[in-house]
């Protein structure tokens, strides 16, 4: 097999259903593909949903369904499915993990493909994600860092021209460029960086797992690449609820940050990109008071943000909770 695509699907199964529709289409341009779906554990009938539309659309040569009944989460989900098949007898030479809210452009899966057999020693690359109009939206991004966090809290003009290097997410460019790490959204995996790094970090549930995943690769000496070339229609947040409409951010997301920065650096880094974030959302909350401008950060972010920091959780590892069981 020379690609697994891997799709995780909770809760959007009509979604998962129009995007197989359009992986479909791809199959002729990259010889070799199997697609692997996990249903994972959504308790409305996404199964059965799932499972009918392999059969009608006479897929099941070339997908496959395995069904949790459980929410694994993102990491979970996929390491399900992954994992066999890379202990298997043919293991993929790539996998692409691909979310159930997205719909492939033509020649998404072939560019992803040459280029990284064009580019031996690129660990990961990831396509440029897009709105369903071809507005492009950010998908390669920086490590987060105490100055990034800051300029990201305060989100003032100035200031984010200054600061401009240490901006988590960079304008999009239209050429390939090697980045600090792409959305796992859409986003292929040599085989030999699972072999030397692990599967996904079944410890954060969902969110900040791609960071880590290319943060940690790099260490091991694989890059990543950003691939503007493939194309990906993104839904954003259809399949987690967390969208680009300011609301509350769930508490998942702030522990899986947090466990992010415990686990790949040290305790001080930790505080300080705790206390950039902070002082550029209490910075914000301020300019709006003072001006009447409205705040646009989500409610409650800056409580949040303290309420979830190493100042008041401690340096100790967590391990981040499903939703039904997280509390903010």
């Amino acid at each position: 097999m020379n690609l697994l695509v891997v799709i995780v699907n909770f809760r959007v199964a009509p979604l998962l259903v129009d995007c197989l529709h359009s992986v479909a289409a791809e199959l002729p341009r990259v010889p070799g593909v199997k697609v692997a779906v996990c249903e994972n554990g959504s308790g409305d009938g996404s199964a059965q949903i799932l499972r009918a539309a392999i059969d009608d659309n006479r897929w099941s040569d070339w997908c496959t369904l395995t069904v949790s009944d459980v929410n694994l989460g993102f990491t979970g989900g996929n390491n399900l499915v992954i994992r066999p098949a890379l202990e298997g007898p043919a293991p993929p030479r790539y996998v692409l993990l691909l979310n159930p809210d997205t719909v492939v452009r033509p020649r998404a899966f072939a560019a992803l493909l040459d280029f990284m057999e064009r580019n031996p020693k690129v660990g990961i690359a990831g396509s440029r994600l897009e709105d369903p109009d071809g507005t492009p939206q950010r998908s390669a991004f920086r490590f987060k860092s105490p100055l990034g966090e800051f300029e990201g809290g305060l989100g003032l003009g100035i200031v984010s021209w200054l600061l401009t290097r240490w901006a988590v997410a960079p304008p999009v460019v239209d050429h390939p460029c090697e980045t600090d790490w792409v959305a796992g959204a859409s986003m292929i995996v040599r085989r030999e960086v699972f072999e030397q790094v692990g599967l996904l970090d079944e410890d954060y549930f969902t969110y900040f797992d791609d960071i880590d995943f290319c943060f940690n690769a790099r260490r091991r000496g694989w890059p990543t690449w950003y691939v503007p070339e493939s194309r990906v229609v993104h839904l954003v947040g259809q399949s987690t609820g967390v969208t680009a409409t300011p609301k509350r951010m769930p508490a998942y997301v702030l522990e899986a940050r947090r466990r992010y920065f415990l686990k790949n650096h040290d305790p001080i880094y930790a505080a300080l990109v705790d206390a950039g974030l902070i002082t550029g959302l209490a910075l914000a909350r301020l300019r709006a008071a003072l001006t009447g401008r409205p705040d646009t950060t989500p409610p409650h972010l800056l409580a949040d943000s303290i309420r979830h920091s190493v100042f008041l959780k401690g340096f100790q590892l967590n391990v981040v909770s499903p939703p039904s069981a997280s509390g903010r």
